[in-house]
């Protein structure tokens, strides 16, 4: 019989907090509320959340994710994502009186009335964020089009143009906490005068997931964040991670979607999740390393989040 091979030691450093925010786990509740009070089908405008996992999760039980609405009957309900969308598209909804629930994190919908105050009170509107985001296209879409300027890099915050008259910037929820400093000190250098928001616009969540990657950065040889590839706060999070000096920091979907030959002879893996990740997918990654390593989890808490965000009235009626 011959001898069991000795594992090599891993230590892995688990991030908290991490995966599932506040936003995230009410628009997945919403989705799985409409089913109970509706049946099934329930309709999706665009993913709910940027995860494959959770889409299709949804999807067994009942929900079809759709593109527009004029893929909607106008008979069935139908849910907005938790990136908000234009108010065309509810207005769209109102006029073939359909059923629909917005599920739009509140946070994401407090950036759209910072939007509409600041246009109201006359005032020209820089977004900071990233072209082709849901959430930029929606929050661009609570304005009169060219009401709001795009600045995606701080080099554009250098060079833009803007007409005389006051100015204000508002941001997307899930970008880099760093780089969005960059860019808004160079705003307020070149507009002294410029109005930020009352409240940081980047979210809790997304700021305490990044804290979270710092607070372990140097101790660990490898960092992976489970999220998807259309997660705009799950590559910041890997972004983060290559700024602390960790060159081999990489987005991980699924434990089958590993390059195991990243950890090479890493001591130390780092392991967290944007903020669209379940958790089961984090316990997956771990049990994957399991089979191959010697695996130590240890958990490192930056802050603990209490958040909560009440479900629409519909659904609660």
């Amino acid at each position: 019989m011959e001898p069991d091979v000795k594992k090599k030691k891993l230590t892995i450093m688990l991030a908290a907090p991490r995966g599932f925010c506040a936003g995230v786990e009410r628009a997945i509740q919403i989705v799985e509320q409409g089913l109970k009070k509706f049946g099934a089908p329930v309709y999706v405008r665009h993913e709910i959340v940027h995860n494959k996992y959770v889409v299709e999760s949804l999807e067994e039980k009942g929900a079809i994710f759709v593109d527009e609405l004029d893929e909607v009957p106008a008979d069935a309900p139908v849910v907005f994502s938790a990136h908000g969308v234009p108010k065309s598209v509810p207005a769209e909804a109102e006029r073939r009186n359909m059923t629909y629930i917005d599920a739009t994190c509140p946070l994401v919908s407090k950036v759209h009335r910072e939007a509409e105050r600041h246009y109201t009170d006359g005032h020209q509107v820089l977004l900071i964020g990233h072209a082709g985001h849901p959430e930029i296209v929606g929050t661009m879409g609570q304005l009169p089009d060219g009401a709001a300027i795009l600045v995606e890099t701080r080099e554009q915050a250098e060079t833009v143009e803007c007409p005389d008259g006051p100015l204000a910037y508002i941001t997307q929820t899930t970008l880099s906490v760093d780089d969005t400093g960059d860019i808004v000190d160079t705003l307020r250098r070149r507009f002294p005068n410029i109005l930020g928001p009352r409240k940081e616009d980047i979210c809790y969540a997304t700021t305490n997931r990044q804290m979270a990657v710092k607070a372990i950065a140097d101790q660990c040889d490898v960092m992976f964040v489970v999220g998807a590839p259309n997660s705009s706060n799950s590559k910041r999070l890997v972004e983060v991670g290559l700024n602390a000096g960790l060159p081999k920091s990489t987005l991980v979907q699924r434990a089958v979607d590993i390059d195991w030959d990243l950890l090479g002879n890493a001591a130390t893996l780092g392991l967290t999740a944007g903020a669209s990740a379940p958790d089961i997918l984090v316990e997956e990654v771990i049990s994957a390393c399991r089979e191959r390593f010697d695996v130590t989890v240890e958990e490192i808490t930056t802050t603990t989040e209490m958040v909560e965000f009440k479900l629409p009235r519909i659904l609660t009626a």
